[in-house]
């Protein structure tokens, strides 16, 4: 994050202020987050109005204790205005790459830390390095000052864009934050992230008739209607806990391997994607995974996110069976290593087990992963866990 608006004040000039107290709402690249109050005192001025861009670090008011003065310099920092040069954008945007991977990267694994001197990490940042793919010369294999300074950066910016008119009328449209961020990661995990793609065709139609009886037992009782995402995203934990390589970050020279299964699930809203984090899945239900999942998409499409609610991620599901999409090949989110992908039910004629045709229902999920860190045969390993547990649904509820 670069920047955000101030959406809303919740206080006005002369009101007193307890600390903790929500005084306004500030919205992120993904969230519109409730801002609170550090200390008591008295808001005298304020700096940024409703609707207003704000640098991250600028300062948006003034609030004073008993007996204190208003200073005589306050620094009031606007965010960086859109029209900047491609090269200044490019040298701002793969900063903020290179320090997102660093925090999701620790986030993900707080025990295990990046070795990097702080000094490596500023000179990382300004020249928009993934420190990931650094090795590190210094004591325990410490990322130092004379492994990045002669290391390129991870990306080149786009000089140009050359629009052709075909007489309709054209728009250009700002990139949102949301979208600027997506953009940026995207072309990093394209850019720097070996990807390979394996598919497989399940057989759906036992996930659909079970799923089916359990919403007669349960909807109209106790209010309960599972999906089939739902049934996938529990496959897709369960799968991973039995196979637990593909629950993996590429980290230089080591591979972390996560102790916690904590599923992205993709959802999309009106500016883009959002993948907020279903935390310690492996120990979820089918029904508690249901009810999380539901709660962080609703949250997510009024942006009502809290920043941990979509850090952190170790795997990612993106189902576009909803849109009629039968199969794709998803980016993967990193630092993770894997992405599910998750096309429409589809019927279509079969060859049955008496060797007859017969209408079945089919699915195609794809798995996009990360070479340095998941093999072939473990993917496809991965891929034949999940098509069990697809096709023996009972299991999912064990």
């Amino acid at each position: 994050m670069v920047d955000g608006t101030l959406v809303a004040w919740k206080k006005k000039i002369g009101d007193v202020i307890v600390a903790s107290e929500i005084i306004a709402e500030i919205e992120t690249d993904k969230a519109t987050m409730e801002w609170e109050a550090t200390d008591d005192g008295v808001l005298t001025e304020i700096y940024i109005q409703e609707g207003g861009k704000v640098g991250v670090g600028a300062a948006i008011a003034l609030v004073l204790g008993k007996g204190e003065k208003r200073p005589e310099r306050v620094a009031v920092v606007e965010a960086p205005l859109p029209q900047s040069s491609p090269d200044a954008v490019s040298a701002s945007n793969d900063s903020e790459i290179a320090l997102n991977l660093i925090v999701d990267q620790e986030r993900a694994f707080p025990n295990e830390r990046i070795k990097a001197s702080p000094l490596a990490k500023k000179i990382a940042a300004e020249k928009g390095l993934n420190l990931l793919k650094i090795t590190g010369t210094g004591p325990g294999g410490r990322i130092i000052e004379a492994d990045v300074t002669g290391s390129v950066p991870a990306k080149t910016a786009v000089k140009s864009v050359v629009v052709v008119s075909g007489g309709l009328e054209e728009k250009r449209i700002p990139l949102s934050g949301m979208r600027r961020v997506i953009a940026e990661r995207l072309q990093l995990s394209k850019s720097t992230i070996p990807h390979f793609y394996l598919n497989i065709e399940v057989d759906a139609e036992p996930m659909m008739k079970l799923r089916a009886e359990l919403n007669g037992a349960f909807e109209a009782e106790k209010g309960i209607k599972l999906t089939v995402n739902d049934f996938v995203l529990q496959a897709v934990i369960r799968a991973a806990m039995k196979v637990p390589a593909v629950n993996a970050s590429f980290a230089g020279d080591v591979i972390i391997q996560y102790g916690g299964i904590h599923l992205s699930v993709a959802i999309a809203v009106d500016e883009g994607l959002v993948t907020p984090v279903v935390r310690d899945a492996q120990s979820k239900t089918i029904f508690e995974v249901s009810r999380t999942v539901k709660d962080l998409a609703t949250r997510a499409r009024t942006k009502k996110l809290k920043p941990d609610e979509y850090q952190g991620g170790t795997l990612t599901v993106s189902n576009l069976g909803a849109y009629g999409v039968e199969t794709f090949s998803a980016i993967i989110n990193p630092p993770q290593s894997m992405i599910v992908s998750v096309g429409a039910i589809v019927k279509k004629p079969v060859v049955g087990r008496s060797d007859q045709i017969i209408v079945g229902q089919r699915m195609n999920i794809g798995l996009s992963a990360d070479h340095r860190v998941v093999d072939g045969a473990i993917g496809a390993q991965y891929l034949a866990e999940l098509r069990k547990l697809i096709e023996s649904p009972a299991l999912l509820l064990l």
